[in-house]
């Protein structure tokens, strides 16, 4: 493992790590926690997608498949690509969907943070004890964790959350997902940055675009963002009725904002 690489084996894994497997050809990963045994907790929109907006970008991305075919569940975990969405536990194969593993770092330098490109591969933050990573998405596993929307409540919001134990509690754009993040950051370095005019040249407007973008990343990582509370999974739950059916972001936002404000 390294800057240009986070890949690992599956003789390195251990419980409690968080994991993702790059889809369609690396626009996007796919987030899980691993919890022992073979078995990975994820969360997902339905139907094995991991995308969901409601807009075009549904068929813009899709989910590779496990090798067994959709109509017959795993024979190792019984995962079916028609259940429903949300929080599911599944085996490694099943979550991989044939491709590599990769290992998310926690509590990496400012420089290390800085050199790796693509977002939702690491975090300044560090990560709970291995037993409370499992517990919070073992009790997930029961409860859910909302509906799903690809950039305030996606996979690696859920995993970041169970690695952490940390939640946005205000209205913004994005989550903790540094895929999302990294996204608005490019955004922010073409448009936003009226740095871009004072240089016509490429080489400055390489440099002052990476600069933005480094910048955008970093101030929006949950380690420095100031609009993240820690909150348990029981008082999670209890607060959003995260259990109960047609939940949406809106109550649980509203619930995370609550507890904020009382604390």
């Amino acid at each position: 493992m390294g800057v240009l690489s986070d890949k690992i084996s599956r003789e390195q894994l251990k419980p409690g790590d968080h994991i993702y497997s790059w889809r369609t050809a690396h626009i996007y990963a796919h987030h899980g926690i691993y919890t022992g045994e073979g078995m990975v907790i994820h969360f997902t929109r339905a139907s094995g997608q991991e995308i969901g907006t409601g807009t075009e970008l549904d068929r813009a991305f899709f989910v590779s498949v496990p090798s067994h075919s959709s109509d017959t569940p795993c024979p190792r975990c019984g995962y079916h690509l028609r259940l429903r969405g949300g929080v599911i536990s599944t085996c490694l194969d099943c979550f991989l969907a044939d491709g590599d593993l990769y290992l998310f770092r926690y509590d990496v330098s400012l420089a290390f943070f800085i050199a790796k490109f693509r977002g939702g591969t690491c975090t300044l933050a560090a990560s709970d004890p291995p037993a409370d990573v499992i517990h919070r998405a073992s009790f997930l596993l029961q409860h859910g964790f909302g509906v799903y929307q690809i950039f305030k409540n996606n996979c690696e919001d859920f995993a970041v959350y169970c690695k952490t134990g940390l939640l946005v509690f205000t209205n913004t754009s994005v989550g903790l997902s540094g895929q999302a993040v990294a996204l608005f950051a490019i955004a922010s370095a073409i448009i936003s940055s009226p740095l871009r005019f004072l240089t016509t040249g490429f080489t400055g407007l390489a440099v002052i675009g990476w600069a933005m973008f480094s910048v955008s990343r970093l101030v929006s990582d949950v380690a420095v963002r100031r609009d993240v509370i820690k909150v348990s999974v029981e008082r999670l739950v209890t607060y959003s009725g995260l259990d109960e059916q047609g939940i949406t972001n809106t109550t649980k936002e509203d619930s995370i904002t609550e507890m904020a404000m009382e604390d």
